[in-house]
């Protein structure tokens, strides 16, 4: 059994530097041995300041001359997750990579296969399923409590918050789309893992661009990515859509960096036949019936100073180093982005695609 986690770092931008750098210095048995960035001297400020010795701006050097690493930790653009990963893999590491798992259905393949190959652990962030009100309402879920969840929607809406305008986030040879790749990974994960994982087998959807000259912004997250004033921007800013799965359930989604609604928001809906569900912007609230009445649930839930990045990224140690069973399969991976990846051909072509 591996003593502790000695990581090399691919990808040294602020999804690194704030969602899991702190958590991987403060844990007593994870470190970070190397880093790597085409940025050099991004990475080496990095360095600098956090005593990391080693720094690249190539991962296969890094790998070749790093033996002592045996985890990686992919924070790159999503065009090239499952490339490192991959790598990373077959040269017999375990691998945390930052959501999406990729870019088309055939790369998250390669990367499910090349973990399976190597017996290393691979896991995509899916900080969502490790908040307080996601870990609360999936143990309520399998306990009964809901019944047969037949149907829901979800969504993250933003009125103002496109990311890095211009930078790798739009331009979609990079980022792989706008949205619906950057933020509908996390919700439509969420209530996936929520339902009990069942298969999708049918898709449509439909996306829209609106926003390409609005320089407005009231959201934080428009700080992420580096923006270009002559960059590309050339994805979708609204995406909406209606999923099938194989038990007879369906999904209804929705995700927008601009948009004209009153305020910013995300949600999960579930609706099941003994109970309802809804988590907006982390708060739960249970809707269902008792002695004859109709009746609110919101349950108490503890506090969480660490947080669903620093969760999962825990997770993911414990899994390596102490055999602990994966809440992440690469398979559901791999369906996720065939998920994105065909209400995208839906909407280039206005009809339902099939799994």
């Amino acid at each position: 059994m591996t003593e502790s986690l000695k990581f090399g770092i691919v990808g040294a931008g602020n999804i690194f530097k704030s969602a899991h750098l702190p958590h991987i210095m403060a844990a007593e048995d994870m470190s970070i041995v190397a880093i790597c960035d085409i940025n050099e001297e991004r990475a080496k400020t990095l360095a600098e300041e956090h005593g990391i010795p080693h720094v690249f701006t190539d991962y296969n050097e890094m790998l070749e001359k790093c033996p002592e690493i045996n985890a990686l930790d992919i924070c790159t653009p999503n065009l090239y997750h499952s490339k490192v990963a991959v790598a990373g893999l077959k040269a017999g590491k375990h691998v945390f990579c930052e959501k999406p798992d990729a870019v088309n259905p055939e790369e998250a393949q390669k990367m499910a296969d090349a973990a399976i190959e190597s017996g290393k652990m691979l896991m995509v962030m899916r900080n969502n399923r490790f908040t307080p009100a996601s870990q609360y309402l999936k143990r309520y879920i399998e306990e009964g409590h809901m019944g047969d969840i037949y149907t829901g929607r979800c969504g993250w809406v933003r009125r103002r918050g496109i990311p890095g305008k211009g930078g790798w986030f739009t331009n979609k040879e990079l980022s792989g789309g706008g949205p619906l790749i950057d933020l509908g990974v996390h919700f439509i994960d969420l209530a996936i893992w929520l339902m009990g994982n069942p298969k999708p087998i049918a898709v449509s959807g439909a996306t829209y661009s609106k926003f390409a000259d609005n320089e407005l912004s009231d959201s934080i997250h428009s700080k992420f990515g580096e923006k270009q004033a002559d960059g590309v921007y050339d994805v979708e800013d609204l995406a909406t859509g209606f999923i099938r799965f194989d038990n007879g359930a369906t999904l209804q989604i929705e995700f927008s960096w601009a948009s004209n609604v009153e305020t910013g928001m995300n949600f999960v809906e579930l609706r099941g036949t003994k109970a309802g569900s809804s988590i907006r912007n982390s708060e739960l609230e249970i809707y269902s019936e008792t002695a004859g009445q109709l009746v609110d649930i919101k349950p108490v839930l503890r506090k969480d100073s660490v947080g669903g990045h620093g969760r999962n990224i825990l997770h993911f140690a414990d899994c390596v180093l102490r055999g602990e069973s994966p809440i992440f399969e690469p398979e559901q991976g791999v369906n996720m982005v065939k998920i994105l990846t065909a209400i995208y051909e839906s909407a280039e072509t206005g009809r339902e695609v099939r799994l």
